[in-house]
């Protein structure tokens, strides 16, 4: 019983039909149509018909970064997209010959971990997605948690610094502005301008024009250099900060890193399992969640989507 997934990013849309263990069988990409929601939703509709011609496609999981509201249908609020309260589903279906279904973008990403990837053979995770934001999704008892109206999980929003930098949500100090690759940028640029173990990174910025692009760090961080790996010991650190606060609330099994930082590895999961263990309520006394790199990387989001698609549509056969 195949499904299909697309998953609507900030540069590109993916979409696949993707089988029940995962498998990608078809794979489609188009370029994000920037501040055109009509271009957008053809380009949707278009692939969503293209993936189900001819095939056995029992439904659709569109996954978007945003709040989607409780029945998967309406996105309330999408910070990429000009999207306030779309009724993105009921437009889809009315141009679509399958069920659609709505899901966040790092929902997605963690179910498809849970299901066939990092996250196998456990009941409770909770993943972390560090790209340009933090995105959260968490698994509770084989099930993914989306809150009583639907908005939940957005773990990247939760506080850890009173009165700390404004966010683009509207509040101020959250671990998305600690704890994401932009964060990594400003630690980065912050250890440039100081020399010493910095000085990589410096003469890395003036070849660029004064800029540090992610994938330098990145390359940096590969080879070992020790401004890189201080700045990626940072944000580490508040990562793992905010893991302990999400352990004592989920207790999870298993926290599973994503998004283009985690390619730094055990670089990356080491200065957090360390900040966690400093910070974690009542250590010693339970038992205590291990921390792996997501497995999926760049399918995550369509086969996620294609697989709550599928599940949503057997439960709701008679």
């Amino acid at each position: 019983m195949h499904a299909i997934g697309i998953d609507i990013g900030g540069t590109k849309i993916a979409g696949a039909l993707v089988d029940e263990d995962g498998n990608i069988v078809k794979h489609l990409r188009e370029p994000t149509p920037a501040g055109d929601s009509a271009a957008l939703e053809n380009i949707v509709v278009d692939m969503i018909n293209a993936l189900s011609d001819g095939t056995d496609a029992v439904a659709a999981g569109v996954a978007a970064a945003g709040f989607i509201d409780a029945t998967q249908s309406i996105v309330y609020y999408a910070p990429n997209i000009q999207w306030r309260h779309e009724p993105f589903r009921e437009k889809l279906e009315a141009r679509v010959e399958v069920p659609v279904i709505i899901e966040n973008d790092a929902n997605a990403a963690g179910w498809a971990e849970y299901r066939f990837g990092a996250g196998k053979l456990t009941t409770d995770m909770v993943m972390l997605t560090i790209g340009t934001g933090v995105g959260g999704a968490v698994v509770a008892n084989g099930r993914l948690f989306r809150g009583g109206f639907g908005a939940g999980a957005e773990l990247g929003h939760m506080r850890v610094v009173p009165n700390g930098l404004p966010c683009g949500c509207g509040a101020n100090g959250c671990i998305e502005q600690y704890g994401s690759g932009r964060a990594l940028q400003r630690y980065a640029n912050t250890l440039a301008d100081a020399g010493g173990i910095g000085q990589a990174l410096a003469d890395v910025r003036s070849k660029n024009g004064g800029y540090l692009h992610g994938a330098d760090i990145g390359d940096l961080i590969d080879k070992d250099d020790p401004g890189a790996l201080q700045a990626l010991r940072q944000l580490g650190d508040w990562l793992g900060q905010a893991a302990a606060s999400f352990a004592a609330v989920l207790d999870p099994q298993l926290f599973v890193f994503g998004g283009g930082v985690a390619a730094a590895g055990e670089k990356l999961l080491a200065p957090i399992r360390q900040a966690f263990l400093q910070t974690l309520p009542a250590r010693g006394y339970h038992p205590e969640p291990e921390f792996r790199i997501a497995e999926l990387v760049n399918d995550a989001g369509v086969v996620g989507a294609a697989d709550v698609a599928r599940t949503k549509a057997s439960e709701q056969r008679p």
